[in-house]
């Protein structure tokens, strides 16, 4: 392939569904998951597939946990490199998001050898070799196939002390709720897919979905943080209705604090929405009150790739919490709460 048909390339022609977007609906995923065989309990397994959270945790016996979790997906960008380190950035957070640290990771990697050039599945490889060298993990190895779509990720081994260990489903009522990254990356990157992204914006999403939730692993060490997990594929609505369920609790979020890319809303007047967004919308629907409107409907159940970190916490931490923050991509914002139930739906959006 010359270099002027390497320029003209651009991935996310290749996938039909771009990053975490590319995630199968909650709804089907619950069918195939259910199965016909009856998962055999095991001791040492302290959290599996059933609380949907966002890793498995197995128990050394020592106080010590391993955490183990995989994720893939298509490409979000054009960029080859960026698209390495933004899948691998996103895999890397399932460990932060249970109070943990990665300990290595190998590649999964799915390449169309026919369509595309081996030397843009080697950048793809050295944005994923790269994401994992700031995290300070060897990659240690992988895996790839020849697939009609290319795909990228990685499988990742961790630990975290018991102590440490944060879950999905373990808030509290009373507790608020917080988020670290703005929401809007799977808007501009439908917009960027489209060819309608503006080229001073290419910059946005990209820059958000690199930035790792390292934050994770301290917050591991907060006591007053009930639960933990990472919104990505399902939205922020998704993820908060897992939270909510697997806690038996209700919450209730601001629309006006939820943070938004502001650049994201110009291209979603456009008709810039995910397939994605609308499956996530269908599938929440009706556990959710107070959405009248397509702006909050389609930005609340935006696919985020790499997003940021959903945060149940006691309310006096919120200060501490922001003091850990070493990254400027990252902040705290005060979205809601959480509190016992009291109607049949699980999120009120005021």
């Amino acid at each position: 392939m010359s270099d002027d048909l390497k320029e003209a390339v651009r991935l996310t022609q290749f996938s039909h569904g771009a990053g975490c977007g590319c995630k199968i609906a909650p709804a089907d995923l619950e069918r195939i998951l259910h199965g016909t065989l009856t998962t055999l309990p095991h001791p040492k397994l302290l959290v599996g597939y059933q609380t949907k959270d966002d890793a498995a945790v197995y128990d050394l016996g020592d106080g010590r946990a391993v955490i183990s979790t995989t994720d893939f997906f298509t490409p979000i960008v054009d960029d080859p490199f960026d698209f390495g380190r933004i899948a691998a950035t996103n895999a890397l957070s399932d460990v932060y998001a249970m109070g943990g640290t990665p300990l290595m990771a190998v590649a999964i990697l799915g390449w169309p050898m026919e369509k595309l050039d081996t030397g843009m599945a080697a950048r793809v490889v050295d944005g994923g070799r790269q994401a994992c060298h700031d995290a300070g993990i060897p990659l240690a190895g992988g895996h790839s196939i020849d697939s009609p779509e290319p795909f990228f990720g990685l499988a990742v081994t961790g630990e975290v002390g018991l102590k440490n260990l944060k879950r999905n489903d373990t808030a509290q009522p009373g507790d608020i709720l917080l988020l670290t990254k703005p929401l809007g990356v799977g808007i501009l990157s439908t917009a960027q897919k489209r060819g309608l992204l503006a080229p001073e914006h290419l910059h946005i999403a990209r820059d958000l979905m690199v930035t790792p939730n390292t934050l994770g692993a301290k917050l591991g060490k907060v006591e007053g943080v009930h639960a933990l997990t990472d919104v990505t594929g399902f939205g922020l609505l998704g993820h908060l209705a897992e939270m909510c369920q697997g806690s038996g609790l209700h919450a209730e979020i601001r629309y006006a604090d939820v943070p938004l890319i502001p650049e994201c809303l110009p291209y979603l007047k456009k008709g810039c929405y995910t397939d994605g967004g609308m499956r996530n919308w269908k599938n929440i629907a009706d556990k959710v009150a107070g959405i009248t409107s397509m702006e909050p409907m389609m930005t609340l159940c935006d696919p985020q790739t790499s997003g940021g970190l959903l945060i149940a916490c006691n309310e006096s931490l919120m200060e501490e919490i922001r003091s850990l923050i070493d990254n400027k991509q990252l902040s705290v914002y005060f979205i809601g709460a959480l509190k016992e139930p009291d109607c049949e739906r699980l999120i009120k959006v005021t």
